[in-house]
């Protein structure tokens, strides 16, 4: 099969390299990332404490986190704790290494 960019077929894999990218696509994701790599887990609380934006967005921000699978919630009443969801976390590293080699 011709691997031109015209006839590449949208599997998997590339599929959820895409919806990981929309995740990352922004600045305070990212930084939700970063402190969630250096504290394992946190509360909402705890990134409306140190993120200059309102609790609504931060909220905003781990959906979209959560929905790319990059992150996990766990309710603990009255609030979620949120993780890095390790194993999506690897595939992400892994899919964007061999993207960008």
């Amino acid at each position: 099969m011709d691997k031109t960019i015209e006839n590449i077929e949208y599997d998997k894999d590339l599929k959820q390299m895409a919806r990981f990218a929309k995740a990352l696509g922004h600045p305070t994701r990212l930084l939700i990332l970063k402190y969630l790599e250096k504290s394992a887990c946190c509360f909402t609380g705890d990134l409306v404490e140190i993120l200059p934006i309102a609790q609504s967005t931060v909220s905003q921000h781990l959906k979209e986190l959560k929905d790319a699978g990059l992150i996990q919630g766990e309710v603990e009443p009255p609030k979620v704790r949120y993780c890095i969801n390790q194993e999506n976390w690897e595939k992400a590293k892994k899919l964007f290494n061999e993207f960008l080699e």
